[in-house]
């Protein structure tokens, strides 16, 4: 008698963090079933529901929080944090161990969360960040995560090999015996040929209330504007909302493809300078300008760093006003970069299943 399929399960864990490392997991999840696998999805918070919105039919894994509360100083926020941090990723690898003894899961990919690994399966760690940007203490911390990488058996980074590379200096990888594989550029959505029907399109995100002060910013900013604008609010809640006020059209969220549909219906993207943003821009070809979230290192960086390549220009957040949207047409805006989909190849290591 034939046996039945096999089910090659795989954890997903994104880090919730705003939305950019759930939303850049959804393209390895769908590679992943196109490969013969079934994710498992294991997060919490905001990056949990959405992925459960994109994906009802899929298994979940509610993860402890790392409760990352934002700062005015960031990076010692964080540093004051650590101990609680230190605890919700012990928890997370209790669970993910029961998880892995009762199931039968061929891997791991955890992006940016530090305890979804096992030592019985192959792990994966997804990252564009070898080098964590922190003022004074950037070796520090930068140490710290490279530690943290090499205890997985691959770090998958979301970056071209060759040419530009989006992330800068911060995926340098020289000398650090990290066993590295290069996705190109991950994003969820696809380039397609549409007429504008948007002036601009906003994309909120990151923590509170960095959030809310930015909305608050813009809204006043663009309050005379006369061209067609859409806001998209960042916030995940148990049904989209939207609301029209004159030429303002408002969402608490938005998924996939009605994410790409305004994004390439939209002649500017005015967002904050997370990598995922700019990943989904990159694939997208798309001009924009950016507002770093204050203090958030890695932020302020890119959009520096972009902007010296003379591809998108910036504000900071106090500094914002309306009539620096004029400087776009002086920048080139995000080239296709990389148009290929993520190789087969990619989950090889999943098929020596458990070690030894």
């Amino acid at each position: 008698m034939q046996n039945s399929i096999e089910i090659k399960k795989i954890i997903v864990a994104p880090l919730n963090w705003g939305l950019g490392h759930a939303t850049r997991c959804i393209p390895i999840i769908l590679s992943s079933i196109e490969n013969g696998y079934t994710p498992v999805i294991a997060s919490d918070g905001d990056a949990l529901q959405l992925l459960q919105k994109e994906f009802p039919d899929l298994e979940f894994i509610e993860l402890p929080s790392y409760n990352i509360k934002y700062k005015k100083r960031l990076k010692i926020g964080l540093l004051l944090q650590f101990l609680k941090l230190r605890k919700a990723v012990k928890k997370e690898q209790e669970l993910i161990a029961d998880y892995v003894r009762e199931n039968d899961v061929f891997g791991i990919v955890s992006d940016n969360r530090f305890g979804v690994r096992n030592g019985e399966i192959p792990c994966v760690y997804i990252t564009h960040q070898i080098r964590v940007l922190s003022g004074i203490t950037t070796i520090f911390t930068s140490k710290i995560h490279q530690r943290i990488i090499r205890k997985f058996d691959e770090c998958w980074i979301p970056d071209v090999q060759e040419g530009l590379r989006l992330s800068g200096k911060l995926s340098e990888i020289k000398n650090l015996g990290i066993n590295v594989k290069y996705l190109g550029i991950l994003s969820r959505l696809k380039q397609e040929k549409r007429t504008f029907e948007n002036s601009i399109l906003i994309l909120l995100s990151g923590p509170e209330p960095q959030r809310s002060m930015l909305e608050e910013r813009l809204l006043v900013e663009f309050e005379k504007y006369q061209g067609k604008i859409v806001l998209v609010r960042g916030r995940i809640e148990t049904s989209q909302v939207k609301s029209q006020k004159e030429n303002l059209l408002v969402y608490n969220y938005v998924l996939g493809d009605e994410l790409q549909e305004l994004i390439i219906r939209s002649e500017l993207v005015l967002c904050r300078s997370g990598y995922s943003s700019i990943l989904d821009l990159a694939k997208l070809g798309k001009k924009a300008f950016f507002i770093p979230t204050p203090n958030q290192t890695e932020q302020e960086y890119l959009a520096i760093y972009l902007e010296s390549q003379r591809i998108v220009p910036y504000s900071k957040q106090g500094d914002f006003k309306l009539e620096l949207l004029e400087k776009v047409k002086n920048y080139s805006g995000f080239q296709n970069v990389n148009n290929s989909e993520i190789s087969s190849n990619l989950f090889n290591l999943f098929e020596r299943k458990r070690k030894g």
